[in-house]
């Protein structure tokens, strides 16, 4: 997926230095204004790091490297229905590479890309705190625990006809 420029329009620049303004534009509090803004919007694109820099007085590179250290935040459009496979130790030795796999295949996505239609996005995760059950896949909010390959199709169809 290429990288879009995006026009701001100017509520959301408003909505961004409303953000900023309840943080008291503190360099400090760049990660809250960074987590509220991305609630807000869905993802934190350059345009609106740069207005995040202006804002707070923080470089344009600071906000970037801030945003691209932690995994939480993403540069691009999360789908409708994101898809998250969970990484960390006890979900890896059971399999989920290979869900992660299927995944891939069903949806015709790479991890961090976002189906042309809004409607998928695919990311991995380190650990969601649900080793009991794992290969763990997220949906959205919903849990899949134990997922096996054979279960990915099944996962997704929950979602094809909904919207």
């Amino acid at each position: 997926m290429t990288s879009v420029k995006v026009k701001l329009k100017q509520n959301d620049i408003d909505k961004i230095k409303e953000i900023c303004a309840a943080h008291n534009y503190e360099p400090g509090e760049l990660i809250n204004v960074l987590h509220q803004t991305q609630e807000y919007f869905g993802y934190l694109p350059a345009e609106i790091q740069e207005v995040i820099s202006w804002e707070l007085n923080v470089s344009a590179a600071k906000v970037y490297g801030v945003v691209t250290f932690y995994s939480y935040f993403t540069m691009t459009p999360k789908g409708r229905y994101p898809v998250s496979v969970c990484t960390g130790t006890a979900c890896y030795v059971r399999g989920a590479e290979n869900v992660l796999e299927e995944i891939k295949k069903q949806l015709d996505l790479q991890v961090g890309e976002t189906s042309d239609d809004g409607k998928y996005s695919l990311s991995c995760l380190r650990c969601v705190g649900a080793c009991g059950l794992a290969p763990v896949v997220l949906v959205g909010d919903k849990t899949y625990g134990r997922v096996a390959p054979d279960d990915v199709k099944g996962i997704i169809d929950e979602y094809k006809d909904k919207d």
